[in-house]
């Protein structure tokens, strides 16, 4: 699976293309697609608390198109909702929980045969979340870390 490569910047909390001089990159591996997985908002669940009681309840426009194989996923997470949560124990575990719904698709498509999702604390406002993946072919483990601010906005 090729795609054009995303950076990820904890700086300014945004993804931008990836050049190679001059020329868009790729990533065959599965940064990209995790990247875009996390970091794009999926719309909040009618039960869930929005940051702004009454606000938006975001959500990608693309997931509003059915996929070519039928898929019934949406991509993106619910990250964004704990924009304004402190960062507690069990705010660490929504992350984990968040992370590991929106990476499910790389399960259920066949592109990985294992996911392991784990999120922790570091410090008093860094959150990291863990990725580790089996895949059917390539390289048999791989992970992918990602941390930021929690004082930036989540």
């Amino acid at each position: 699976m090729t795609d054009i490569a995303i950076l990820w910047s904890n700086d300014s909390f945004s993804g931008d293309f990836a050049l190679d001089d001059g020329r868009l990159a790729t990533d065959d591996g599965l940064r990209t697609a995790m990247i875009l997985s996390l970091f794009t908002d999926a719309r909040a669940r009618p039960d869930d608390v929005l940051p702004d009681p009454g606000g938006d309840p975001r959500g990608w426009w693309g997931n509003a198109f059915p996929g070519d194989a039928g898929d019934d996923f949406e991509l993106g997470s619910r990250l964004w909702l704990l924009e304004r949560e402190k960062l507690t124990p069990r705010v660490v575990e929504r992350a984990r929980g968040y992370a590991a719904e929106a990476l499910a698709w790389l399960k259920l498509l066949g592109i990985v045969s294992s996911l392991t999702v784990t999120a922790a604390r570091i410090g008093d406002q860094t959150l990291a979340i863990s990725v580790a993946v089996e895949r059917p072919e390539g390289p048999a483990r791989e992970v992918y870390d990602f941390t930021w601010e929690a004082s930036v906005a989540l």
